[in-house]
């Protein structure tokens, strides 16, 4: 790599973590290029994220416009019995945001030229300080970089670590997101302004605020977001990963893919399990989403002018409400990096060293500290 030759990034997957990666990076000053398997857009997806210092951070850096307001405030944090009666309440403000509209904010500032969707990454070579990236396709791109941002099940991870994958934590997230107005009085009562908790034995629920799906902050525009970790067995989690079209998944279902039976048994444990507050968001749901609590962790982020990062490279439990901030991190951290490190391949290649010794840091802490929570929470 040459002073004189603007360096490129190619970065294979277009969710959170690719589109942190591609925003700082051009800020940064590379040109980059996303590649992402899924033909459509992805901002259907997700839930509810808590907005941490390191997303703010991110867009900071990259000169991303952001809306007035990027999120709903909260601020008790309150526990329910199963009655609905309170039994702890704290002061602890923080926003909630959601993540159709980190992904679409982000999504609007690259030029439409950079995001390539419907490719799938298959593999890789290296030509002097060029690698070369191969597609299904058979389109083929150079760069001075290849970026696994392409979560966890990550297709370049399977290249360069094909022994790591993620393992079953033995617990699985069910979610929705409720349009505000649809819940019940009585419940949204309960749980307005607030992040809200019930915790049993071996179950433990969550709720609270995000903006509605055109990213909306007004009142009776926000939708309710909840997740419900429950125990499933492996073999519970084979049967319930079958969609209503009968596809076997891996390790989630998104909006609209569970059979009616499952939503049917989803809701008839609520009534047995949860609090009135809690069946209501459940029964006011009209497309559930479940997704296998999983853990991954990679002795190496940096491959030559390979890398992996966000959760193509740790995967902490939800717990720790950190998973999008880490992917922020790790992008803004890249970015940072690179935007005062000379381009040729000795530079880079300590700058990348750099880089990693940190965020394996990062990534460990993090893993540990959600491996730590979800086992305690579920008396795993």
């Amino acid at each position: 790599m040459t002073t004189s030759v603007k360096p490129r990034a190619v970065i294979v997957g277009g969710s959170l973590s690719g589109l942190f990666t591609a925003t700082t990076l051009r800020q940064a000053g590379w040109d980059v290029d996303v590649f992402e398997l899924s033909p459509s857009d992805l901002d259907s997806r997700g839930g509810g994220i808590v907005l941490q210092p390191d997303v703010l951070a991110a867009f900071r850096f990259a000169r991303i416009g952001l809306p007035e307001r990027l999120g709903v405030d909260s601020g008790d944090r309150i526990y329910l019995d199963r009655d609905d009666n309170l039994i702890e309440q704290f002061y602890m403000p923080q926003t909630q945001t959601s993540w159709n509209l980190l992904y679409t904010t982000m999504k609007q500032a690259l030029p439409a030229e950079s995001l390539h969707a419907g490719e799938m990454f298959t593999g890789f070579e290296v030509e002097g300080e060029q690698i070369v990236a191969r597609f299904s396709s058979g389109r083929v791109e150079r760069a001075h970089l290849l970026i696994g941002a392409d979560g966890a099940r990550s297709s370049v991870r399977r290249v360069v670590l094909p022994e790591v994958a993620p393992s079953y934590a033995g617990y699985v997230a069910w979610r929705g997101l409720v349009p505000e107005n649809a819940l019940p009085p009585g419940a949204a009562d309960i749980l307005r302004d607030r992040f809200t908790f019930q915790q049993d034995s071996g179950h433990s629920a969550l709720a609270y605020l995000v903006p509605g799906e055109d990213g909306s902050t007004a009142v009776g525009e926000r939708r309710w977001n909840w997740v419900w970790y429950r125990r499933q067995s492996a073999d519970e989690l084979a049967q319930l990963l079958v969609d209503r079209d009968g596809t076997q998944r891996t390790f989630s279902l998104p909006p609209g893919a569970l059979k009616d039976a499952d939503i049917a048994a989803l809701r008839a444990a609520s009534g047995e399990l949860l609090a009135p507050a809690f069946q209501s968001l459940v029964a006011s749901t009209q497309e559930p989403f479940v997704q296998a609590i999983q853990d991954l962790r990679v002795p190496q982020m940096v491959f030559g002018k390979v890398i992996l990062l966000g959760d193509a490279a740790f995967v902490p439990r939800p717990h720790t409400a950190g998973s999008t901030a880490k992917a922020a991190a790790n992008a803004l951290a890249l970015a940072s990096t690179l935007t005062s490190t000379q381009h040729d391949g000795a530079h880079l290649d300590a700058a990348l060293a750099r880089w990693q010794r940190v965020q394996l840091q990062l990534g460990n802490r993090m893993t540990d500290l959600g491996v730590a929570l979800g086992d305690r929470l579920m008396n795993l």
